[in-house]
């Protein structure tokens, strides 16, 4: 045995035992105090004020009015803009608000050209190693009734999805106030009912710009804690993380993905693996449920471009979805309300799920970047594994932690930490488990886990 894993051993004689570890989902280190500040912040009733005011516009529909300063998509979206210029200015400018405005050709569910507006606030990253990563997060300002081509009948949309936008112009508020090491990207898109039109440009942008857009997070129906069968659910919120894509043709990296047993370890993966721990540890009381799929059947949202872009994205809908309050005309049947209106949602809940949001940005932006080619060595047989990878170049970095689990586990069980390193052997094989390395800085932030690839 070497002196290295001798050593080892006397300093974490726990690390490599055969007892059940307990998944990450406890909390391992202190509350991030910067993040618990964001959080104390995050109102309930001024999410409430900004679904009420984007439901007065009447209808939000992609094809509505847009040139209305009441009524229509274009007096919404002037709305938004505003408001986060608003929170710009009243924190020092630190927010760059923009529009990025194109054109629609026509398609199915739009027969003629149509104006598509996404408003963006960026909060630019302080640290110059990292402001290049980028972290996005969404909501579609769109909405729709029953038939999606109906442009001018009111169309609420107070939960799908007044309650996205509200959560992200909520973050943005908050979150602008404080400086974070990595880019946040606060983004009100429109065209989603009509076939994802903001979300698929701007992320079709992003891709040939070859921006570093290193986690997306859109919500979509955060808006009610009530289930169509009258239960009541107000701690948990579904997390839907891609495992591997559906494409035709796999290339070489999918493919090696699939052959080492990593089909549960996609970048969207890892991105859920890392906010459930993060959310739950300072938001107590929510239980983040990951879902090891794309969407719900039926049904689409914004983060769907940014993982055919090859981006690491994910999706938080409410836990039990009531259709009598979604993509309805407004009417009464049996003596039922139908129809997408405030009255239905839950803004506490609402308020919760943002905070979720916001601790996994907060964590993500505040933390060191995934680290770089991870590599397990193959090149003999042995029942010890040794990895390697390349050096983040963050200034304030404390070193790495390696990270493992079965391979029927969801959740990182085993962790160890090997200084500022970048080759590591521990003594646990690489034939039953699945390994991760992580970065960690000098003040306990952590990144999440990247997968290790062959490497002879």
């Amino acid at each position: 045995m070497s002196k290295k894993l001798t050593v080892l051993f006397a300093l974490v004689p726990w690390a490599f035992g055969v007892a059940a570890v307990a998944p990450e989902t406890e909390p391992q280190i202190k509350e991030n105090p910067q993040i618990t500040a964001v959080l104390s912040e995050i109102s309930a009733k001024n999410i409430e004020a900004t679904i009420r005011k984007l439901v007065s516009f009447g209808t939000r529909h992609t094809l509505s009015d847009a040139q209305s300063e009441t009524r229509g998509i274009g007096a919404a979206r002037r709305w938004i803009q505003s408001e986060l210029e608003r929170y710009s200015k009243e924190n020092g400018r630190r927010l760059e608000v923009t529009l990025d405005d194109f054109t629609q050709p026509p398609g199915e569910r739009n027969p003629q050209p149509v104006q598509v507006v996404n408003v963006v606030a960026t909060l630019p990253g302080t640290q110059p190693e990292s402001r290049d990563r980028i972290y996005v997060v969404s909501g579609h300002y769109d909405s729709r009734v029953t038939d999606v081509m109906n442009a001018t009948a009111d169309a609420p949309g107070a939960d799908d999805d007044a309650s996205g936008v509200a959560a992200v112009m909520e973050m943005a508020r908050v979150m602008s106030k404080k400086n974070w090491d990595a880019t946040l990207v606060f983004m009100a898109v429109a065209g989603e009912e009509q076939g994802l039109f903001g979300s698929t440009h701007w992320a079709k942008m992003a891709k040939e710009k070859n921006w570093n857009i290193a986690g997306m997070i859109t919500n979509d129906i955060i808006g009610s804690s009530h289930a169509d069968d009258g239960r009541v659910v107000k701690d948990h919120v579904r997390l839907f993380a891609e495992g591997v894509p559906p494409l035709k043709e796999m290339p070489d990296p999918l493919r090696t993905l699939v052959r080492t047993g990593g089909e549960n370890d996609s970048t969207a993966r890892e991105l859920a693996r890392f906010i459930k721990p993060e959310a739950e540890k300072h938001v107590r009381g929510m239980t983040v449920d990951i879902i090891y799929r794309r969407d719900r059947y039926l049904r689409g949202g914004d983060h769907s471009p940014f993982l055919d872009a090859g981006f690491p994205a994910v999706r938080m809908t409410e836990p039990n979805e009531d259709f009598r309050h979604q993509h309805q005309d407004l009417r009464k049947e049996n003596g039922v309300q139908l129809g997408d209106l405030p009255e239905f949602c839950d803004f506490d809940y609402i308020a919760q799920v943002t905070r979720v949001n916001a601790t996994a940005l907060g964590a993500l932006a505040l933390a060191p970047g995934v680290p770089a080619n991870v590599e397990v060595e193959t090149k003999e047989l042995t029942n010890s594994t040794t990895l390697q990878w390349k050096p983040n170049p963050e200034p304030d970095l404390a070193g790495y932690e390696i990270v493992w689990r079965d391979t029927t586990a969801p959740l990182w069980q085993h962790t160890i930490a090997v200084g500022n390193v970048t080759r590591f052997t521990v003594p646990v094989s690489k034939d039953n488990v699945l390994f991760g390395v992580r970065a960690i800085d000098k003040e306990g932030n952590k990144s999440p886990a990247s997968y290790p690839i062959p490497h002879r």
